[in-house]
């Protein structure tokens, strides 16, 4: 029996995976320059984003500082998930360079390394980057800015209503059964209020042709959602039954009618909240609402914006796959304000870039696809033709 246990514990041993002594050193040695990194730059971006304008708010409009600092520990969130990619590409710039000038580099490749394993514990770190940085910008960063803004707009009491107040326009179409038994892809009903109070719809018309070769208008003087019964409540309205040749066959009055009608108009009329507020899956909601309504502009620039959003947890890896190939090359003297300035470099250009393909995008001269993968193919690209030619 103890031979048995000691042959499983031997094979355990066996599976579990190793960490070099090389891969521990430089990944310990990243550790530290990354961290300085993300306090630098989010600093940097909290100070520029967020921190003046809180500022001008408490002089010019009596914003309390207890506000201020909440709104500000708020939107710290966001700028530290921009500061990862940042910091990678600093951390790795000064590590390499650091074991370049100090000849580290030509003896792990005298003792048979090769660049491309010197890069695996870069490769380990920036996927674990990655994943944090997924997971902050799904779960912390867009409730973060929600209340940031709503605590915000609340304090300065700015006036604008949180929801569309005029001329609430929602198409809705699906499959309509003919008699023959076939189904056909058509408008099914259209929605419009001329106003929205927070509660009410006023000046509601709903055109309904749901069922084959029924047609009916729907005319209230207002309307609102029912959450406890999932149905709309309508009054003083009267509904006209179309007939084929298009008079009117019935007219009835009511006083107070229910329809059954999904909630999209109510969201729609909604205040929805901005693409730094919405994760993945609240950006498909709301793309998929888009798409109901017709908004071709908003669904095209919501489609790209997901992409981005997918994208930029892979931006870690990119950068530091740059910054170990920029870093790994001879040099005599290490020098950490250099870094820094080519770091910044790097980073301008990406961002740059990226705002130019998202732009790109929303114009369709690219897909939603290469507007938010383009740059990091780009610097991928670049990475691996910088790290061939000094592994030669």
């Amino acid at each position: 029996m103890e031979r048995n246990i000691s042959k499983v514990l031997f094979c355990l041993q066996r599976l579990e995976p190793k960490i070099s002594v090389m891969d521990r050193y430089i990944i310990t040695e990243l550790i530290g320059p990354f961290l300085f990194g993300v306090g630098l730059f989010s600093s940097i971006g909290v100070t520029v984003g967020t921190i003046f304008d809180l500022i001008r708010k408490v002089i010019e409009s009596g914003l309390p500082i207890s506000v201020a600092i909440q709104v500000f520990l708020l939107t710290m969130p966001e700028f530290i998930g921009l500061a990862f990619p940042m910091a990678m590409v600093l951390a790795t710039l000064m590590v390499y360079s650091q074991m370049s000038s100090n000849s580290e580099i030509v003896a792990l490749r005298s003792c048979g390394v090769s660049v491309y394993r010197m890069v695996i514990p870069v490769i380990i770190v920036s996927l674990t980057v990655a994943a944090l940085t997924f997971g902050l910008n799904e779960v912390i960063v867009p409730n973060a800015n929600y209340q940031a803004s709503f605590i915000l707009d609340k304090t300065l009491d700015q006036g604008n209503p949180p929801f569309k107040e005029k001329n609430i326009f929602y198409p809705e179409f699906g499959k309509v059964e003919k008699p023959d038994g076939s189904e056909e892809r058509t408008l099914t009903r259209l929605f419009y209020a001329e106003k929205f109070d927070g509660k009410y719809m006023k000046g509601v018309t709903i055109m309904d042709r749901s069922q084959y070769g029924v047609d009916q208008i729907v005319s209230s003087e207002s309307a609102t959602w029912n959450s406890a019964e999932n149905i709309w409540d309508l009054f003083n309205g009267t509904i006209y039954l179309v007939s084929p040749n298009g008079s009117y066959r019935n007219i009835i009055k009511f006083d107070h009618q229910q329809l059954k009608l999904s909630t999209a108009p109510l969201d729609l009329a909604s205040k929805r909240r901005s693409y730094n507020q919405m994760n993945i899956s609240q950006s498909y909601e709301y793309l998929e609402l888009m798409r109901l309504s017709g908004n071709y502009r908003k669904v095209l620039k919501t489609q790209v914006r997901i992409q981005q959003r997918f994208a930029l947890p892979f931006v870690c890896l990119v950068m530091g796959l740059v910054g170990t190939a920029l870093g790994i090359r001879p040099q005599r003297k290490a020098n950490r304000g250099t870094s820094f300035g080519i770091a910044v470099i790097i980073i301008f250009t990406y961002y740059l870039l990226s705002f130019i393909t998202g732009a790109m995008g929303q114009k369709e001269i690219l897909t939603p696809f290469l507007a938010g993968w383009l740059p990091n193919f780009l610097g991928l690209g670049i990475a691996v033709f910088l790290l061939a030619r000094v592994s030669r």
